[in-house]
């Protein structure tokens, strides 16, 4: 369940003062520093997620550029720093570029610098990105990151770094702490794990929104169609996170339309085993036609597990008591 006083995934954000005045800009790249020389509170961070602790990073970023007239901007990348720092150990991801930058609009930030985390840039000092990103780039006048943030060639710069080159660069720092959350720690890792174990609970909560994963539908076998349930097969992309095998419950958005859907994540074992996949059955859904237009599948409840039938008819059966259960759980979008 999502925490009372979160907001609606498909709701579109309040945000702050600033955030509903214009739209976030968005700057891409160390080549379009520097900017336009205004003042700006800074954070900086991968932000996968944008769980409920990176909001109070956010949250913290934005209040103190009120409190001193400034302008509220964070830096995020374009991928995990380990997919370049140590290939093949980076975690799956929970959000697209795409995804994250709107949440991360939501929040307030004016400005989001979204950087290529290149080997290039992977050795560059702590000291250097801060007086050559974060001060000349950026005009920083004051930073916010979260307690246990690292940056910079080796990972050596941190808050108590910020805090010791603040003196001569012009601005001041502060940590935000972890938060906790009926004792447990917000991380994107604890709900990376939880997702992965087919879990929605956790991640509701600590994202403080339910999860959501973004694709384009591409053609499938098309026995969704043939068992009377067509289904959209959703295309992701390859640096996401997929919940763990079963069927789910929850709602699909396309073109700006939200529908129930009853929700597969799984390999097909009925008709032989398949790469894990997603696909959903949009209930009450007339169009023809979806190949090719993006779709993005938002997960409420797990059913249960994923299953081999012996038959065809076995699973259509199966199948009609999952799209029951759905329209019992999940409300039609107003």
């Amino acid at each position: 369940m999502v925490p009372a006083g979160h907001r609606d995934e498909w709701t579109a954000a309040g945000g702050s003062e600033f955030d509903s005045l214009r739209a976030m800009r968005i700057v891409r790249g160390i080549e379009s520093l520097p900017l336009d020389g205004l003042g700006s509170v800074v954070t900086i961070g991968f932000f996968d997620g944008v769980h409920m602790g990176h909001r109070a990073v956010f949250a913290r970023t934005v209040d103190a550029s009120r409190e001193r007239g400034l302008r509220p901007v964070a830096i995020t990348f374009d991928r995990h720093p380990r997919e370049i720092l140590n290939p093949g150990s980076e975690p799956r991801l929970l959000t697209t570029v795409e995804r994250k930058a709107s949440l991360i609009e939501g929040t307030g930030i004016d400005t989001l610098l979204v950087l290529e985390f290149t080997q290039k840039l992977s050795h560059v000092s702590a000291q250097e990105f801060v007086a050559r990103v974060l001060v000349a780039g950026l005009s920083m006048r004051h930073a916010v990151v979260g307690s246990d943030f690292t940056f910079g060639h080796k990972a050596v710069g941190n808050l108590h770094l910020l805090e010791g080159l603040g003196a001569g660069l012009g601005f001041t720092a502060e940590g935000v702490g972890l938060v906790q959350i009926d004792g447990r720690t917000v991380s994107s890792s604890s709900i990376r794990e939880a997702l992965s174990a087919g879990e929605l609970s956790w991640p509701a909560t600590a994202l403080g929104r339910r999860f959501v994963l973004d694709g384009e539908v591409v053609p499938g076998a098309g026995r969704g169609h043939a068992l009377g349930f067509p289904t959209a097969n959703l295309r992701t992309w390859p640096r996401l996170l997929l919940p763990g095998s079963g069927i789910y419950a929850g709602r699909a958005r396309h073109t700006g339309r939200d529908y129930v859907a009853a929700i597969s994540c799984g390999t097909n074992p009925t008709f032989g085993v398949e790469p894990l996949h997603v696909e959903a059955y949009l209930l009450d859904f007339d169009e023809e036609e979806l190949r090719g237009e993006p779709l993005s599948v938002e997960f409420w409840v797990r059913l249960r597990d994923e299953a081999k039938f012996a038959t065809p008819a076995e699973l259509a059966r199966a199948i009609a008591d999952d799209v029951a259960r759905t329209r019992e759980l999940v409300p039609s979008a107003k």
